[in-house]
């Protein structure tokens, strides 16, 4: 049976959900990566913005800081990725 608290998950496990949104940024923009569009940037744009959210909230609460920096980083290295496939985009529609 499921546990139930005042609080939601989210609040009670931030690391996790800030693993899990990491993960759905790197697969969004893998995914803008090999298929760019306006449809695919602007889900990993929205994807990215989630995770930068979740990772606020585990900086917030202190939350294994060592592996906050590795989701730090890989959360950069997305926005990179994510800067160059806008480029490309922006370059298709004009």
């Amino acid at each position: 049976m499921a546990k139930h608290s005042d609080t939601s998950w989210k609040q009670d496990h931030p690391n996790t959900l800030l693993s899990n949104s990491v993960q759905k940024a790197d697969r969004s923009v893998r995914q803008a990566m090999s298929h760019p569009g306006e449809p695919t940037v602007e889900h990993a744009v929205n994807s990215i913005s989630h995770a930068e959210n979740a990772l606020f909230n585990a900086e917030q609460h202190n939350e294994h800081m060592d592996t906050v920096q590795q989701y730090k980083e890989r959360l950069e290295l997305a926005k990179e990725h994510l800067q160059e496939v806008q480029e490309i985009v922006e370059d298709q529609t004009t």
